[in-house]
């Protein structure tokens, strides 16, 4: 096994700790998601299956290959897409830790956050999240989101 130090600073008392190295990894693909469109995986899970790290997904059908484009619609899209990759994994949106939200009009923020909402049943413990407007997405997407899950 490899091992790897970690060097701490606490308080200004410096301490050494070992920590052991996980190298065990395996990308989660589904079919019922959009294929990638650049050299990279839809997920990857890693750790011992601990923590799944989803690609950001814009709105493609995955049947169609075809961009849905109403915001509403594109979110639900995304939220179906990212759903089969976690399933994929043996998780759901009840695993999902921390999301990222790209927006290329702050103005859909409202729309976005309506439809993301909805897939999260328990209201107590949404995941951690950012939102940021960019100028531009791939394939002219108006928005993108991606997921960190982990095993409870």
């Amino acid at each position: 096994m490899k091992f790897m130090y970690l060097f701490l600073s606490l308080c200004g008392a410096a301490s050494w700790v070992k920590l052991q190295a996980h190298t065990s990894t395996q990308a989660v693909m589904s079919v019922e998601a959009p294929a990638p469109i650049g050299p990279y995986s839809q997920a990857i899970l890693t750790n011992a299956s601990t923590f799944l790290f989803i690609s950001g997904q814009i709105p493609l059908d995955p049947v169609t290959g075809e961009l849905v484009s109403n915001v509403s619609d594109a979110t639900h899209q995304i939220m179906s897409n990212l759903r089969a990759i976690l399933e994929e994994a043996g998780m759901s949106f009840e695993n999902v830790v921390k999301t990222t939200i790209f927006l290329t009009n702050m103005k859909d923020f409202a729309v976005v956050n309506a439809v993301y909402s909805t897939y999260f049943t328990n209201e107590d413990l949404f995941p951690a999240r950012e939102t940021v407007q960019v100028a531009t997405l791939p394939k002219g997407a108006c928005l993108e989101i991606s997921m960190i899950a982990a095993q409870k």
